[in-house]
């Protein structure tokens, strides 16, 4: 975060304390020059200051992944056969590009990755 940034972590609690304190969220905003929002003051209300830090944008889940089983027959398919995103898409039902994400992961998206 540069030092300039208008939210800091002692910028959120700062706009926190003063909606704490009385003022209205709206002016509380404009004070810090920001856009109206409700996210600082809803995790402070119920985290603390520590819910004021930065946090990860990475998801904690992901539901539509490819199966960990279907991952497998995939990277035994490409080591055992040797066979292209396309062909292993045919056998396994899957999107071409969907295979081909899942080889990457494992690094075997390149025929010559998977002799080693």
């Amino acid at each position: 975060m540069h030092r300039n940034a208008r939210l800091t972590p002692q910028g959120r609690l700062l706009l926190c304390q003063r909606i704490e304190g009385g003022w209205p969220v709206a002016h509380a905003a404009a004070a810090m020059g920001i856009s109206r929002t409700y996210v600082w003051w809803r995790r402070y209300r119920e985290e603390g200051p520590a819910g004021l830090e930065d946090r990860s944008s990475r998801p904690k889940r992901c539901p539509t992944r490819t199966k960990a089983s279907i991952e497998r027959r995939v990277v035994t398919l490409r080591q055992k056969r040797g066979l292209g995103p396309a062909r292993i898409a045919g056998i396994c039902g899957l999107q071409a590009s969907t295979v081909h994400r899942v080889l990457v992961r494992h690094g075997l998206n390149r025929l010559d990755h998977s002799t080693r």
